[in-house]
């Protein structure tokens, strides 16, 4: 056991978060999510919504500064006229982290898929929330 780390970091996760390099993305999927059949790298935090893990590793992962928009979400298909409740979420959690942040990049669904694929790794969780898929680029100490 260590000190200060929220119990919802499970070390495979904590291990994948420290492997990564500036640059590299990390996917927080929903359940619907692909997860298994895009991820280069799978974890499994099953049993977890988003919000509370994106709010447990913006504590550990610093973000991109060399980007407009270090943080992305997968936009709303055609058809549907609304915006996710959950990303109000995503937004208050990602501003009082600290991190720099000015608004997200919204990334079309088949494209989100295919910057899934080349993310260092996706984390599959049971998300019920629709339009709740996020990446992080991870940054510099």
């Amino acid at each position: 056991m260590l000190k200060n780390v929220p119990a919802i970091l499970s070390p495979e996760l904590l291990k994948i978060l420290m492997e990564m390099g500036h640059g590299d993305e990390i996917v927080l999927a929903d359940g619907n999510f692909p997860a298994a059949s895009v991820a280069r790298r799978l974890v499994r935090c099953d049993g977890h919504g988003v919000p509370e893990l994106l709010e447990a590793i913006l504590g550990f992962l610093p973000l991109d500064t060399f980007v407009d928009q270090p943080v992305a979400l997968m936009a709303v298909g055609p058809g549907f006229e609304t915006q996710p409740a959950i990303w109000d979420a995503y937004r208050t959690i990602v501003k009082d982290s600290g991190e720099p942040f000015s608004d997200f990049e919204l990334v079309e669904r088949f494209a989100f898929y295919e910057r899934a694929r080349k993310a260092y790794a996706v984390v599959a969780t049971s998300e019920r929330a629709l339009y709740a898929n996020i990446i992080l680029k991870k940054g510099v100490i």
